[in-house]
């Protein structure tokens, strides 16, 4: 059987290892962290140290931080060998920096996995090279996809993919304060709000990926001539939302950038 492990249990890795085992995908799970009491909580094989669950896994896959990730690659180093397929969830992190402190030809799957994954309803990108092969690729994107969805991305686009998928949920998260917040200043319940408007997410989402149409055939569905859509667009598209929003994109992708030196 397959076997998949886990370098960092925190609440991406944890989520994963639950999916798996939720998913009945066939791998044999072990699993290290600093913290132990956290592995007892995990349906996973736990490990005494870092280079002993990479002596035992061909998958392994690091959820640590990604400042503390070149010492946790210091400590595995003489551990792994060229079978071994590393699985990074750790954001802005490179293969060359994961190769640069292991072995030169490591294979490597990078992954930019988001927090709904926590729910099983992530949203991923994915990206590798030649030196992984299909199969490998194919079970990594498995163990990823037990949470949710994935989508594949070229390499050198997974800095610029971290604001669309792995930064934006805090970006709708304060879109959706700002409508709550309005609301209970006018004597709306807050929770109230909150239910409704968290269902026009799911909704307006399963609109943007089931309807057919386009962004801008969606919005001029909803907004009437003279009525107070328009009146409430007028007023975004005075404030520049979508140039804030690139303004966000590009300096998330900046500091990931920033991160990955």
């Amino acid at each position: 059987m397959i076997k998949l492990g886990f370098i960092g249990t925190g609440n991406m890795g944890s989520a994963i290892i639950k999916g798996i085992s939720a998913s009945g995908l066939s791998a044999e799970i072990y699993a290290y962290d600093k913290d132990t009491e956290k592995l007892s909580a995990l349906p996973a094989n736990p490990c005494g140290s870092a280079p002993e669950l990479v002596s035992l896994c061909k998958y392994v896959l690091l959820a640590v931080k990604p400042q503390v990730l070149g010492s946790v690659l210091d400590e595995i180093k003489d551990s792994v060998t060229h079978e071994t397929v590393f699985i990074s969830i750790c954001a802005g992190i490179s293969e060359k920096f994961i190769r640069s402190r292991t072995i030169p030809d490591a294979k490597v799957v990078l992954v930019m996995p988001n927090t709904p994954m926590m729910l099983g309803m992530g949203a991923s990108a994915m990206s590798t090279d030649e030196k992984t092969s299909q199969e490998e690729f194919a079970f990594a994107r498995s163990v990823i996809e037990s949470c949710g969805i994935a989508e594949v991305v070229p390499m050198d686009k997974m800095k610029e993919i971290i604001c669309i998928n792995g930064s934006s949920p805090a970006f709708i998260y304060l879109f959706a304060k700002g409508f709550v917040d309005y609301a209970a200043e006018n004597g709306i319940d807050p929770d109230a709000a909150l239910k409704l408007f968290a269902a026009t997410l799911k909704g307006s989402a399963e609109m943007l990926t089931s309807s057919g149409m386009t962004v801008d055939e969606l919005i001029k569905q909803v907004s009437s001539p003279g009525g107070t859509t328009i009146a409430g667009l007028d007023k975004l598209y005075e404030g520049k939302l979508t140039d804030d929003v690139n303004a966000a994109c590009t300096a998330c992708t900046r500091r990931a950038y920033e991160l990955s030196q």
